[in-house]
């Protein structure tokens, strides 16, 4: 099946902050809920109607990195996350590797195929041979193109009687050409509007000194996907629509899933120091029982709005989620 992709060129540094605002750690990754949220501030800020309870007319991913070697180039290698469940390998080779195989993170579209079709990856030399760091991949790759870049930055107090405070900021560097790319299904018209403002503006934190700004394009990802699935992977952060939902995707001797806190500050003046309220929320790998076949659409947008707040704040749960084959 083939998807429709935005990839975005970053042209400056990035930050990601994570739940404990902590910028000596910055994320490497962008996850749906953060993305969508921009797109619907942005839109906001164009003076932009924005849809019932917050929904646009498609959905996307969460952001995952793609390696290109300079503008104009074909050879674009797109990563997804490596299922949180897979077939096992078994072989003694599988054994010996295990340090570096457990550090893979990212699969090439290729190996993720595989994965979810049910094939068991690392029984042999060739996937072991094609672990890259973090990425697993057969093509020619910089295993270093998503970095680290440590800076020390002043906190100035607006109170002169007290003393700057030195600290330090991670920002994420892509090499080359290289970013993060998301999937999109459904009507992107309203999308794009956004992302022609938005990649002006940036994305992350400190966008006011220059961090997150990026170029984007169109492209296309191709996944085999399989038939007679009985799970299923999310692509994007997950909200349940209802626990009796909930408990029907978790009733499976293979399910996995991680889930992460969800809130952040809000952006719209004059309550930009004041936090959204919090959810949890499934991450991007997480796999679920499923009767389904096919890409499907499941989860919830929820209001985060705080008392204080006199309109709504939008959090997307809505996920688009692939069949993978465990079996």
């Amino acid at each position: 099946m083939q998807f429709k992709i935005y990839k975005l060129h970053f042209t400056t540094p990035l930050h990601l902050g994570d739940v404990r605002d902590d910028y000596s750690v910055s994320l490497k990754t962008v996850a749906s809920d953060t993305m969508y949220a921009a797109l619907i501030s942005t839109l906001a800020k164009m003076g932009e109607s924005i849809p019932d309870k917050g929904v646009l007319k498609c959905t996307i991913s969460s952001l995952f990195p793609f390696y290109q070697k300079e503008k104009g180039d074909q050879n674009v290698v797109l990563f997804l996350p490596k299922p949180m469940k897979q077939q096992l390998p078994t072989t003694q080779k599988a054994f010996d590797a295990r340090k570096k195989i457990k550090k893979v993170t990212w699969f090439d579209s290729d190996y993720f195929s595989m994965a979810i079709n049910g094939k068991t990856l690392f029984n042999d030399d060739s996937a072991i041979n094609d672990i890259k760091g973090d990425f697993l991949s057969s093509k020619t790759i910089d295993k270093d193109f998503v970095s680290s870049q440590i800076s020390q930055r002043v906190s100035v107090s607006r109170n002169s009687s007290e003393d700057a405070k030195p600290f330090f900021m991670d920002r994420i560097v892509f090499r080359d050409y290289s970013g993060l790319y998301f999937i999109a299904d459904g009507d992107t018209s309203s999308l794009e509007k956004a992302l022609n403002l938005l990649q002006h503006e940036g994305i992350g934190t400190d966008r006011n000194v220059g961090n997150g700004y990026f170029e984007y394009d169109l492209g296309t990802l191709t996944i085999d996907m399989p038939d007679n699935a009985d799970y299923e992977m999310s692509l994007s952060s997950f909200i349940p629509e209802s626990k009796e939902q909930l408990s029907t995707m978790i009733d499976g001797q293979n399910v996995a899933y991680d889930f992460q806190r969800r809130g952040g500050w809000i952006t719209t003046p004059p309550h930009n120091t004041y936090r959204k309220n919090v959810i949890h929320a499934f991450t991007a790998g997480s796999v679920f029982k499923s009767c389904n076949n096919g890409i499907t659409i499941k989860g919830k947008t929820v209001d985060l709005k705080p008392q204080i707040i006199d309109h709504p704040v939008w959090r997307c749960g809505r996920a688009l989620f692939l069949p993978i084959k465990l079996s």
